[in-house]
């Protein structure tokens, strides 16, 4: 039996242009990147110069401090720019791509025959390891750190977020295959939504929980407090349900495939729907001939956890989405807020929307409405927050530097997207997911 955990707190924000569950084809191009920054926690060390050839699966760099964990390149061709920033900073390692891929062939796999060390070495080798985040901390893990469980979520509940369960259409057994890989390292969970329990309920080599409940009921964090708290000095690996395809497809095929379903999706897309596309591909490519207006916001990703992009952005290995709404720094609203908006979203029934069916969609831009002001002790955050944490006392310590504090309210069991909903109905407007990752990356130096 399928165990249930329900969770009253949290938020859905439903907005228009979720993606038609179909298929859009998309000119895939010949302009492909891998940006380290997209990889949280890693220092990059390039091993590839411009000019040479390479193969899909050869890896484009490494991590400095652990040179075995290799980043694959997602297509076969010719590199042609290693871009770097400020301090030669690398931003991204650019390939231009064949007119047909070629695979590294890593060999084919019989997963049951494999230890948990064996499974460990053939992602290295893949350049697949750096798709395996962990917590504490919220960045890439390393070959070094032992897990005491390994979580996969399995669905997904931010605004205009993509459905895995049609990106998992003909992907079937190479996600049960990267369960079984996953497990074989150590004890895996997956965590699926009350409406996939026919599709996926029959899941093997894992204990599935099913969470009910409102966004961010999908975020791993959440689902590791509630069944394997993170306590100082362990570590919890966590995978993306689109790196598993890609764990799953290395074992079948003996190739590092990174293909899969991105949604394009938003109030300024037209026909918003799905299409394939590869790691590193372009952004331009999704949103070519597809977007309404002028003044709007590429985002890559979801409008709450999603960073700006453009055209020439490119896609990064955790994207699942690609949304594009209006900006909104030209709105003109006479009387502003005193009007009773019913069509405009709000969590503290400042407008008249709560009066509204649940199931309306809004239509949101990217304004905060309102500037950054003092911290308001009010329990905001608590209400959307399903995790047994102290969130605003927990915000209070990171930005005081209260280590000791941090650690006594929970740091190590959140990640910044655990955040992303307290930001959206935080009446001070502070930037919720920046403060943790800062207040993260200074306790991993203290730790380290």
């Amino acid at each position: 039996m399928v165990n249930v955990i329900k969770l009253r707190k949290g938020l859905d924000i439903k907005l228009r242009g979720t993606a038609e569950l179909k298929d859009v084809a998309v000119q895939r191009g010949n302009d492909f990147a891998l940006c380290p920054d997209d990889y949280q926690g890693v220092t990059p060390k390039v091993v590839v110069k411009e000019g040479d050839k390479v193969l899909a699966g050869d890896a484009l760099f490494v991590n400095k401090q652990y040179p075995e964990v290799k980043f694959a390149s997602p297509v076969s061709g010719t590199v042609s720019a290693v871009e770097r920033g400020d301090r030669r900073k690398v931003l991204a390692i650019k390939v231009n791509a064949d007119a047909e891929i070629q695979y590294k062939d890593f060999g084919k796999k019989d997963i049951k025959s494999l230890s948990g060390d064996q499974v460990k070495e053939a992602l290295l080798e893949a350049g697949l390891f750096g798709y395996i985040n962990q917590l504490p901390y919220a960045v890439s893990t390393n070959p070094q750190t032992n897990p005491k469980a390994i979580f996969i979520s399995a669905f997904r509940d931010m605004p205009l977020a993509a459905s895995f369960l049609y990106e998992l259409a003909g992907n079937e057994e190479a996600f049960q295959t990267g369960i079984t890989a996953l497990s074989k390292i150590q004890k895996t969970y997956v965590g699926i939504n009350p409406q996939q329990t026919d599709k996926l309920g029959s899941l093997r080599n894992c204990e599935l929980t099913v969470f009910d409940g409102k966004c961010p009921a999908s975020n791993v964090g959440v689902q590791i407090n509630h069944l394997a708290p993170v306590n100082k000095g362990e570590v919890v690996w966590t995978v993306s349900p689109t790196a598993v395809i890609f764990i799953g497809r290395l074992f079948l095929t003996g190739k590092v495939d990174l293909r899969h379903k991105v949604a394009l999706a938003g109030e300024e897309v037209k026909n918003p729907a799905y299409s394939e596309v590869l790691v590193g591909q372009k952004v331009g490519t999704l949103t070519e001939g597809r977007i309404k207006g002028d003044n709007v916001r590429i985002i890559n990703g979801n409008p709450l956890t999603g960073n700006k992009a453009c055209p020439k952005c490119y896609i990064g290995p955790q994207i699942s989405e690609v949304t594009v709404i209006p900006e909104g720094d030209h709105a003109d609203e006479m009387l502003g807020w005193i009007l009773p908006r019913p069509n405009q979203f709000s969590f503290s029934r400042t407008y008249f929307s709560w009066l509204m069916p649940k199931n309306k969609e809004y239509k949101c831009d990217t304004r905060i409405k309102g500037g950054e002001r003092h911290m308001i002790m009010s329990g905001e955050y608590d209400k959307v927050l399903p995790m047994d944490i102290y969130g605003e006392y927990l915000i209070k310590a990171i930005i005081t530097g209260d280590i000791d504090r941090q650690e006594a309210l929970g740091i190590y069991e959140i990640s910044p997207e655990d955040f992303a909903v307290a930001e959206f109905v935080d009446s001070s407007k502070l930037e919720l997911q920046k403060i943790v990752r800062e207040g993260l990356d200074i306790l991993r130096k203290e730790n380290a």
